[in-house]
């Protein structure tokens, strides 16, 4: 029997991208799975293959996080299945790119519901029952951006860096009880993200599948920060030494190239 199969991870916004990626690797390393998402079809597909492929048990949950109530209801769902949920991975991110005054007010409400509220109300509730059986890893996928100031993409950043800060004080806090939180900082990665968020993909952006690779390696470890790729970490160490102001332009710069504003 594989050592990991009395062990479920929860991996939110599952159907695509970095999500996808991590559910294929701990399919592939015999953990059970529950796949949170919007697109319930292409999660059941997944469910269909990880059980012919690695005979892995997955439970499928279609939700929007974007909506209020929906981190609770997946938190209850789980419950009512009695699944101890062993590892949590917030994946699920959204995000606008454009003038801050210019998006329409509710895509920043939902990026913050989303990538801050419901990450936080999930956390909170599982960490409660990680805390009674003292055991369990966190994941949170915050992002290289939330090093710096982020002009054309403002609300993302800033969300993300609420997710490090976030991360990095209860990896703190559940130490004690043998619980360990990674906070994973890509870069611009291959995924779906550039063009829902409006804007392309960046020349340098990372394979999907190289940074859930290290995301998986990291959180294994118990590191507190997982940075995958050499210049992404070396955009994370100038952004810690470079004026504010200056980096700020420097983002604008970025995101207006890759907006295609001229």
């Amino acid at each position: 029997m594989n050592k990991n199969s009395n062990k479920t991870v929860l991996i939110t916004g599952a159907s695509s991208g970095i999500g996808y990626e991590m559910s294929n690797i701990f399919a592939k390393n015999g953990y059970n799975l529950i796949l949170v998402a919007r697109r319930e079809n292409i999660l059941n597909e997944m469910k269909e293959k990880f059980l012919k492929s690695y005979g892995v048990h997955t439970v499928v949950i279609q939700k929007d996080l974007a909506q209020p109530e929906a981190s609770r209801q997946v938190y209850e769902e789980v419950k009512k299945m009695n699944i101890n949920v062993d590892i949590l991975i917030n994946n699920a991110g959204i995000g606008n790119c454009g003038l801050f005054h210019e998006i329409d007010l509710k895509k920043h409400i939902d990026t913050i519901q989303v990538n801050i509220t419901s990450l936080t109300e999930l956390t909170r509730l599982i960490a409660e029952d990680m805390v009674k059986r003292k055991s369990g890893k966190i994941l949170n996928v915050a992002s290289t951006g939330a090093y710096q100031p982020g002009p054309l993409i403002s609300v993302y950043y800033a969300a993300k860096a609420y997710v490090l800060s976030f991360s990095e004080a209860i990896c703190n806090e559940l130490k004690p009880y043998n619980i360990t939180v990674t906070a994973l900082c890509p870069g611009a990665t291959k995924t779906e993200f550039g063009k829902n968020a409006g804007k392309g993909n960046l020349k340098n952006a990372m394979d999907p599948k190289k940074v859930a690779k290290a995301a998986y390696y990291g959180l294994m470890k118990g590191k507190r920060v997982v940075i995958p790729g050499t210049l992404n970490k070396l955009s994370v160490f100038f952004s810690k030494i470079m004026p504010r102001r200056i980096l700020a332009n420097t983002v604008k710069g970025i995101q207006s190239k890759a907006m295609k504003i001229k």
